[in-house]
């Protein structure tokens, strides 16, 4: 499990920065409602753009020790947050919805499931409440730990990471082709894993380019984004991704797009300023996809 997100809580420590104006590069997100002095990790805009969903590995008042939070859009700005009804006593995290809204994708330990971190989606009902939780199944949960769910726009393709499927090492970037039951058949996303730990990735462009972590040791060693621009085939030659705090020595994680607005990305890191607190979701522009359609097809033969 992701036992570096907690160790990294401890290392950034939790002061808040008297300055809570947006930099030219990047803004940071709901500033004391959603970005706050604990850890804040992975936040998944509603396709409406009237919530915010997001993993905390520490904020009070959830049912577990990491949790899926909520905020509401009012008036311009988040406000009320509150921890979502399905969260467990186990971890839940790494929340997104998908393109159309019906769902709500997540990780989680829960009793229950395949091994250790099983996916998971919610229905979202009409009043903006969400259903019970159902496990993906063994068509994309392992013994392993799996993470970060994405589906794709169209809905027929989930992107996921896993250490259970076999792969280049540690854990890998796969996706999975939804069989009108399930998805199920995982396959390795062409040219992006390696022996280290490849996982939280996004698709930009539907595919023609992706970012994703990358860590030698997710559990002990710092986390950076990445990106790939697809051949027509394969993801070509990864390059850390233009953000000033994504660090070879720094945690930057977590890239979630917008479905509200399409050329904007979600992170989690921390930056020097504006900062809440330990780790801070952050907006930046969407780095252009300028690679070719392919790779996720490929991906999902």
């Amino acid at each position: 499990m992701r036992n570096a997100i907690s160790r990294l809580s401890l290392l950034l420590g939790c002061t808040l920065a008297g300055s809570a104006f947006a930099l030219s590069e990047f803004g940071i997100e709901g500033m004391g409602v959603v970005s706050t002095p604990h850890s804040e990790v992975r936040g998944a805009i509603r396709p409406d753009g009237q919530r915010i969903v997001w993993g905390s590995t520490d904020r009070k008042g959830g049912a577990g020790g990491w949790d899926l939070w909520q905020a509401r859009l009012i008036d311009g700005r988040w406000q009320q947050p509150e921890p979502l009804t399905i969260n467990s006593a186990a971890n839940d995290f790494d929340p997104l919805f998908s393109a159309d809204g019906r769902w709500l994708y997540f990780f989680s330990n829960r009793p229950g499931g395949k091994g250790g971190d099983d996916l998971y989606r919610a229905v979202v009902q009409a009043d903006g409440s969400y259903g019970a939780a159902e496990n993906l199944g063994s068509g994309v949960n392992s013994r392993g730990d799996e993470w970060a769910p994405t589906p794709s726009r169209d809905g027929k393709q989930l992107l996921f990471a896993s250490n259970g499927f076999g792969g280049a090492g540690r854990h890998d970037l796969f996706v999975a082709s939804w069989n009108g039951r399930a998805f199920a058949d995982p396959k390795p996303v062409p040219g992006v894993n390696t022996a280290a730990d490849e996982f939280d990735a996004a698709w930009l462009g539907d595919g023609r380019a992706i970012v994703f972590a990358r860590s030698s040791d997710v559990e002990h060693d710092p986390i950076r984004l990445y990106l790939a621009q697809c051949d027509g085939s394969r993801y070509g030659e990864a390059t850390p991704l233009a953000l000033s705090f994504n660090t070879a020595e720094g945690y930057t994680l977590g890239p979630a797009v917008d479905w509200n607005k399409p050329g904007e990305l979600l992170v989690s890191g921390s930056a020097k300023a504006p900062k809440a607190g330990k780790m801070d979701l952050y907006r930046m522009k969407a780095p252009a996809a300028s690679g070719q359609d392919g790779c996720v097809t490929t991906a999902s033969r």
